[in-house]
């Protein structure tokens, strides 16, 4: 078994955990993991700092110049400078752990940056890979090149998804392993609603194209009055790059009589009483994987509407979770939103396990197991 683990993350949850995209679930991973071993967490923050928030878990943070870094494009020049910084503070930062926690692994989430921090370390390391991480690097030319140099040399490789898996498999010519990524939510008790009234709907994520909250935008305006009529409110939680065309996009709905209303950043305790006060989870993505706002939505028995992209299909028709998109599109959407809201489904009934894949401590404990096997 591992006995010392370092864990080197892009993005980490603070007190702004809304911001943290991707990783809003790490904190709890690591966590689980410190009831079996030593870990060691390296991050970008605001300041420089470590701080031991568990007598197994200490968390090692490297100043960086802007956050989130998920918002950082290699695309736009003016970000160049940043991006730059930020590479060359992490490989520092991830050195400088190594000295400091002896680590036997190092778990990098994600593929780059971190993988190749963990690469130039010298010690033995494993990847974990988001859709977003792998789907958008591998289309740049010479960032490819680094990707599969770097999953090609990684112990173990491991995937949030299951098409991704097999897509990493693919991009570095080794196995790659499906581990859900997921976090857990505070519970609260889902309240009855009576079976003619309307429905409140919700959107929680990042302003991303990738996330299609333009799509979603567009679908609600393509909504006929009989579907309104059904309609008790959309509520529109996250924040990101898109903002002011969110923001803007929702005073225009607004000023047509639609009761859609914006919010910011939303951390795990919102974010529970949002998806309980929501009778539908509305996920418009462009790009996906397995998102954990899927696994929110499952802890906190909210069916969902969705895109037919990554392997959302394969999940809706197996947990029996809700509502499937018949093309990536903004009609598409409206008519999934039409046909859910038609329904007028009380309460849901999820198939019996759906939630067992997404357990924290389970998928720690088979982490460890992997690592600790030959590769």
């Amino acid at each position: 078994m591992v006995d010392r683990l370092l864990l080197v993350t892009s993005s980490y949850p603070d007190a702004g955990e809304g911001e943290a995209a991707a990783g809003s679930f790490v904190a709890d991973f690591a966590a689980a993991l410190s009831s079996h071993c030593r870990v060691g967490v390296v991050c970008p923050g605001r300041t420089s700092s470590s701080t031991q928030q568990e007598p197994t878990l200490t968390v090692h943070r490297f100043a960086v110049p802007r956050l989130p870094l998920s918002q950082l494009s290699a695309g736009r020049l003016t970000d160049w400078p940043v991006i730059a910084s930020t590479l060359r503070a992490g490989r520092i930062a991830v050195a400088h752990a190594c000295e400091r926690e002896c680590p036997e692994h190092i778990l990098a989430l994600w593929a780059l940056p971190c993988g190749e921090w963990a690469r130039r370390s010298g010690v033995p390391y494993a990847i974990w890979a988001l859709g977003s991480d792998i789907w958008t690097l591998r289309r740049l030319p010479l960032v490819r090149q680094v990707l599969r140099h770097v999953l090609r040399r990684a112990t173990h490789r491991f995937a949030d998804g299951l098409q991704l898996a097999e897509d990493v498999e693919r991009l570095g010519g080794r196995p790659c392993a499906f581990l859900a990524s997921s976090r857990r939510l505070p519970r609260r008790e889902k309240t009855a609603r009576a079976a003619d009234g309307p429905l409140k709907l919700a959107f929680l994520g990042r302003w991303h194209a990738n996330k299609g909250i333009d799509l979603l935008l567009d679908a609600l305006g393509q909504l006929d009055e009989a579907t309104w009529a059904r309609i008790e409110s959309v509520r529109i939680a996250g924040g990101g790059p898109l903002e002011t065309a969110v923001r803007q996009g929702c005073v225009t709905l607004r000023a047509g009589g639609r009761p859609v209303h914006d919010e910011g950043y939303l951390d795990r305790e919102a974010a529970a009483d949002l998806l309980t006060w929501a009778d539908r989870l509305l996920l418009p993505s462009r790009i996906e994987s397995i998102p954990v706002v899927y696994s929110d939505a499952l802890q906190a028995g909210c069916p969902l509407v969705a895109m037919p992209v990554g392997d959302l299909p394969r999940l809706l028709r197996e947990d029996r979770s809700g509502w499937l998109a018949e093309a990536v599109t903004a009609s598409a959407f409206a008519a999934a939103i039409r046909g859910s809201v038609a329904s007028q489904q009380p309460l849901p009934t999820f198939a019996p396990g759906a939630l067992n894949r997404f357990s924290v401590e389970a998928n720690a404990a088979l982490l460890l197991e992997r690592l600790a096997s030959q590769p």
